[in-house]
């Protein structure tokens, strides 16, 4: 199979109602479905919090960097994408495209892999207040462990090439394009020299690409607060959001109708190959 038939594979499987709490059976298949994949290129390790009273789980793959004989243990490159849903919703661009790409890039990682160590992330509870990537950023803080970088995967599947597709928040529309057929990287401003790097390798890769840093944990643009990332800027860590841009382009945003058919495969292939190829210069 090809990288884009890999990855619609693996959406029939993720894409259905996976709401934590009103869709336990679906969001349990989930769960094991990332399981079983990771399964094949290493330990999961499934890591639990609580949030009143109940059990959550993240999923962790560590994959270690190419020379692992180095004495100098180099700080983790970190990517995660959420698996839960809202209610009543089977989430196909939100998140499943994230999940489908992170399991592609443990795929390519564990076959080759890259100078730093790599540590993916599948998180719960991301659409209740993103508290299975709080619970992880703050194992990071107590443990006072560096982050080279947090890469957060977060809706890469919708795609519009029509004029004016792409809604922007306040004061953004001047400096950017109004079809909505780029991936965005969003960072805070100690990710600018990475923004830069990774925008330029995923463009090469033939991805149209835009990227935006923002100062002050993204307080002064609230919509780029929005993902698994924000845990780790409120930390102080180099993070980066990859999304579509979630309802500022995508009408099924939180929808019943956000399912595999309004998905761009083709765009959501090139993501992810962008990725793969923009990870390794890190």
């Amino acid at each position: 199979m090809d990288l884009k038939e890999r990855l619609h594979s693996h959406l029939i499987q993720i894409v259905r109602d996976r709401n934590p709490y009103l869709a336990s059976e679906g969001h349990f298949y989930a769960q094991q479905y990332i399981r079983e994949q990771w399964a094949q290129w290493g330990t999961v390790e499934i890591d639990d919090f609580s949030v009143r009273g109940r059990i959550h789980h993240n999923l962790i793959l560590d994959l270690p960097p190419f020379d692992q004989a180095s004495k100098k243990q180099l700080p983790p490159i970190v990517i995660g994408a959420h698996y839960d849903t809202v209610p009543g919703s089977p989430g196909a661009d939100d998140n499943a495209t994230g999940v489908a790409v992170l399991l592609e890039l443990a795929r390519d990682i564990a076959s080759a892999p890259l100078k730093y160590p790599v540590q993916l992330v599948a998180f719960d509870m991301e659409e209740y207040g993103y508290l299975g990537s709080s619970h992880h950023a703050a194992k990071y803080k107590q443990q006072q462990e560096s982050i080279r970088l947090m890469i957060c995967l977060e809706m890469l599947g919708y795609c519009n090439h029509n004029p004016n597709s792409q809604n922007y928040p306040a004061g953004l529309k001047y400096f950017y394009p109004n079809y909505g057929n780029f991936i965005a990287l969003i960072g805070n401003l100690q990710t600018v020299p990475d923004l830069i790097n990774l925008t330029d390798k995923i463009r090469k890769s033939g991805q149209p690409c835009e990227w935006l840093s923002v100062p002050n944990q993204g307080l002064i643009v609230p919509d780029t607060r929005r993902s698994d990332h924000v845990p780790f800027w409120d930390n102080g860590d180099p993070a980066i959001m990859v999304t579509d841009t979630a309802n500022m382009r995508n009408p099924h945003y939180h929808r019943e109708s956000d399912r595999i058919e309004t998905l761009d495969l083709d765009f959501l292939a090139g993501v992810c190959q962008g990725l793969v190829e923009a990870i390794r210069y890190i």
